[in-house]
């Protein structure tokens, strides 16, 4: 990541705003969104796939289900973030992983430009990759803040987007149920 590049181009935007990028207040503001940048799109250069590279043997075949994974991401329109949570299930096939790899999938896919249906369909695809599983649901409802804040200005509407693999897309007694455990009931 060119944080120096990053330094120079918010400058500019502080300007081109009509600000004083030498004000106390926005000295050091290039250099506060440069390392903040570095962290958010830590996700850019990493496989979210390296995170499930452990697994155990282990002959459960119901469902697995992690919810309510804290989600950030920056919608690649117009660099503003859109936030949430990721509810993500897979039924194993001779194979787990540790739950925190599941939110590790999840974080990792999320920190880059992204919009949340390709995110949603990488998670998934992942998942079904690298750990074979007779299926996998993800479930992703965020805010998106280019729509709460801006354009539209609706602020607390909610985006959901939904990827379905495997057996959940085929047996829909197996998909009413991962939804019915998302839903809590």
């Amino acid at each position: 990541m060119d944080k120096e590049k990053i330094r120079q181009a918010v400058r500019m935007i502080i300007e081109a705003v009509g600000e004083d990028p030498d004000r106390e207040g926005l000295r050091e503001t290039p250099r506060r969104i440069a390392d903040m940048y570095e962290e958010i799109f830590a996700g850019i250069d990493r496989d979210p796939g390296n995170e499930l590279t452990v697994v155990f043997d282990e002959n459960h075949e119901e469902i697995v289900l992690v919810k309510n994974i804290p989600l950030y991401s920056i919608c690649e329109h117009h660099f503003l973030p859109f936030l949430g949570r990721a509810h993500v299930a897979y039924i194993p096939r001779g194979k787990i992983t540790g739950l925190s790899k599941l939110a590790r999938v999840v974080d990792t896919a999320a920190r880059r430009p992204q919009v949340q249906e390709r995110l949603t369909t990488q998670i998934a695809d992942i998942i079904m990759e690298k750990l074979n599983p007779y299926g996998v649901v993800v479930i992703i409802e965020a805010e998106h803040l280019c729509m709460s804040m801006r354009g539209i200005k609706k602020p607390g509407s909610l985006t959901i987007t939904s990827a379905v693999r495997g057996v959940f897309r085929r047996d829909q007694a197996a998909r009413s149920e991962a939804m019915s455990l998302i839903r809590g009931r």
